[in-house]
């Protein structure tokens, strides 16, 4: 089992910025690939952001591309997404998820074995 606990939602204006994190406790956190999606009221969960088991790879949904940024620590068992330029769209609940897939960079919500409870992230126009 891995356990993902986020932090740093909140509110922010559009074109601010918000760090989120997330700490992953259990199995070892190298082992796994990592990704964070989000979810808007009425809407689905999409993917947002992913980062292979050892940071090199990275890959983003379109519509956050040169604003967000996905990193990891794999010595403090952490995942960032630095997001930058936020706008009111990019408000949703923020998750963060774990792929045992560790050798591909993941982007469907299947291929992801475990979640966090989610963070809210408000972006006011």
């Amino acid at each position: 089992q891995v356990q993902l606990v986020e932090s740093g939602g909140g509110l922010v204006q559009a074109g601010g910025s918000l760090r989120l994190s997330c700490a992953a406790s259990g199995r070892t956190f190298s082992n796994y690939g990592m990704g964070w999606f989000r979810q808007a009221p009425g809407k689905e969960r999409e993917f947002v952001a992913a980062i292979s088991w050892s940071g090199r790879s990275t890959a983003y949904v379109g519509s956050v591309k040169g604003r967000f940024t996905i990193s990891r620590d794999n010595a403090k068992n952490t995942v960032d997404l630095q997001m930058n330029s936020l706008k009111p769209e990019d408000t949703a609940v923020y998750y963060c998820a774990a792929s045992s897939d560790y050798l591909r960079v993941a982007i469907k919500i299947y291929e992801y074995d475990y979640w966090g409870q989610g963070t809210q992230v408000t972006v006011s126009s």
